[in-house]
């Protein structure tokens, strides 16, 4: 487990979102040093448009990646919602190693840390007095939107909740935070680091889907959308999209019943959250067994909570660290495909 310091039991909705050594952004600038002159600064985003005046000093995330936003960019929060997912209830709320590496490096000290198993905590985020708060990858409602407004700046997804991709996530918190042209920089940095990490990869031409489903139940199993980071972070590394994986009507995850099995035959691979249980099962359901991907075992289980099974939803910092790890998984499930 990675380290984890003083975490939470998720809400429904959060727990199907969840069941998402750092990039340091070249230029001339000091990292975290935003221009006086690059503000005030409006952004546009679901619920409207957010102005910020000045240059923030104090910046709170909520959401899932945000903070690392900051992080990467040189700037320690002041408070942001606890990462560390406790599917298990054995798990301590905290930040994922990547983050922890990033703060220390920094110099800085710990962000107060937000839970979430009540929905937004909006006392212990005011209790921040944050300048900003950023939101640009997260599940904010319009109600949540409004009463975090009258805290501070609130900087929320473009369109759909839990939509916005690991690159708009970036450029649109660092653009907030009067950092634009070194958001634009981490955002090459990484595309060049997975351009690398899969240069011998032969994923081409092959597809991955990413599930959420328990062995206890097979009766249904969820598949994220393109929509979706997870999923997404797939079509980034090299696979093609199944057709379930289609996010036209603005879903992030689709239900398919065991009796359907047969619409997820064009998956080659399969990636799932799991700790060495759900492959077996699917293997030996009468109806999952069905599938290609499932004949051939071409199935991932990144576990479910610690660190990979986070990394797997990329943000900032996590895409370095989640490489080395993933892309030699998805190389041997894809090596199973005919």
């Amino acid at each position: 487990m990675p380290r984890i310091r003083s975490a939470v039991a998720l809400s429904a909705a959060s727990l199907l979102f969840l069941t998402g050594c750092a990039t340091t952004p070249t230029g001339d600038a000091t990292p975290g040093a935003a221009a006086d002159d690059a503000f005030p600064v409006t952004i546009t985003h679901a619920f409207g448009e957010t102005e910020i005046a000045a240059k923030p000093e104090r910046v709170a995330t909520v959401g899932w990646s945000n903070q690392d936003v900051a992080l990467a960019l040189g700037i320690i929060p002041v408070g942001t919602d606890t990462q560390v997912w406790n599917w298990t209830g054995d798990a301590e709320p905290g930040l994922y190693e990547w983050s922890l590496d990033k703060i220390e490096e920094l110099g800085g000290e710990m962000p107060a840390l937000f839970t979430t198993s009540a929905g937004t905590d909006f006392e212990a985020i005011a209790d921040t007095d944050p300048d900003v708060i950023l939101a640009a990858q997260s599940g904010l409602d319009e109600a949540s939107y409004g009463t975090l407004s009258d805290i501070a700046p609130v900087v929320a997804y473009p369109e759909v909740a839990w939509f916005t991709s690991w690159r708009d996530t970036i450029t649109i918190n660092a653009e907030a935070l009067g950092l634009a042209a070194e958001g634009d920089q981490l955002v090459a940095d990484l595309e060049t680091e997975i351009a690398d990490a899969t240069a011998d990869a032969d994923f081409s031409g092959k597809t991955a889907a990413f599930f959420s489903a328990s062995a206890a139940d097979l009766s249904k199993v969820s598949i994220y959308t393109e929509g979706d980071a997870r999923t997404a972070f797939l079509g980034d590394l090299g696979f093609d999209m199944p057709a379930a994986a289609d996010a036209s009507d603005g879903s992030f995850y689709k239900d398919f019943s065991a009796e359907n099995a047969d619409q997820l035959a064009d998956i080659d691979v399969i990636v799932t959250y799991g700790d060495g249980d759900v492959a077996a099962a699917l293997q030996a359901d009468p109806l999952w067994s069905t599938l290609p991907a499932v004949k051939a075992g071409a199935i991932i289980e990144v576990g479910m909570g610690d660190a990979l099974s986070a990394g797997v939803s990329p943000t900032a910092l996590s895409i370095p660290w989640v490489l080395d790890r993933y892309v030699p998984l998805l190389e041997e499930a894809a090596a199973k495909v005919q």
